[in-house]
């Protein structure tokens, strides 16, 4: 069962932080989505949002138990796409408004990941087995059906996904060349996900210069994943660039004491200093 104890939050931040001594198995990915597009709504309250997501679960559970359905990705089409009208926006792909699972919901569109999110809240909360994949360029679920793992893009009504459609996703990705492998069916963390989530607004800010924006949404991931080392690599580069000097060797050095490889320590040591030089 996914884990839900999350309320409307005074402070968002602090329930993030608080998301960063869970286990991975123990986040609420819809939930967690929840508190971080807060984090762009300050003035919403998610109680709202939290009732529809529990609403979609139960409507998915009554479509599975009716016999209407055969099985439960049919109900989770049925439902979420079919009933609710939830698809992928292929208008405004690019809208930050797609990342915001508030937003995606007030508008029933947005991402393959912000999509997939809601996919996958609505079948953990009855207990099924779902999970997202791993693969370039466009989120995937995986879900134990019957007695068979089915591959779906929640971006397109939940359509079921075949090896040759993939391989097709893949080489548009990454050039002709790209061929499938293991790695593609990689299964993706909890945090995995949420960080996907968030790298979509990050990447989208700083197509538009939006730089300071950008370094929130970095904080934000720090905030539930704080032993990442490239998170504090990313808030250096992104503060650095914004002058603040201070702030910047402080993320760098967090990345120095998380960083493993001897080479990149050295790389880290050769950055810190020099910025230490331009505070002298």
């Amino acid at each position: 069962m996914e884990h839900c104890s999350l309320v409307s939050p005074a402070d968002p931040t602090l329930e993030l932080e608080k998301i960063a001594s869970l286990k991975d198995n123990e986040i609420s990915l819809g939930d967690t989505a929840l508190l971080l597009a807060v984090l762009d709504e300050p003035l919403i309250s998610i109680q709202r949002y939290k009732t529809h997501m529990s609403k979609l679960s139960v409507d998915v559970e009554k479509a599975y138990t009716s016999n209407n359905t055969n099985t439960k990705l049919e109900a989770l089409r049925e439902v979420i796409a079919n009933e609710y009208g939830y698809v992928g926006d292929t208008d405004t792909y690019d809208s930050l408004q797609n990342a915001n699972l508030i937003r995606v919901i007030d508008r029933r569109k947005g991402l393959p990941i912000a999509l997939g999110i809601l996919y996958m809240h609505s079948a953990r909360m009855l207990g099924w087995s779902i999970e997202g994949l791993k693969f370039p360029g466009h989120f995937l679920l995986r879900i134990e059906d019957e007695s068979e793992r089915v591959i779906f893009d929640p971006f397109d009504s939940a359509r079921r996904i075949e090896v040759f459609e993939m391989r097709a996703l893949l080489k548009k990705t990454l050039g002709s060349n790209a061929e499938l492998s293991t790695d593609n069916y990689e299964i993706a963390s909890n945090r995995e996900i949420l960080i996907r989530l968030q790298n979509n607004k990050k990447i989208r800010l700083l197509k538009t210069q939006q730089v300071s924006e950008a370094l929130s949404v970095v904080e934000s991931m720090i905030s539930f994943a704080p032993n990442l080392s490239g998170l504090w690599h990313e808030a250096g580069v992104l503060n650095n660039h914004l002058g603040k000097i201070s702030e910047a060797i402080l993320s760098l050095e967090q990345c120095y004491e998380l960083c493993c490889l001897p080479q990149e320590k050295a790389r880290l040591e050769e950055l810190i200093s020099g910025l230490h030089n331009r505070l002298n």
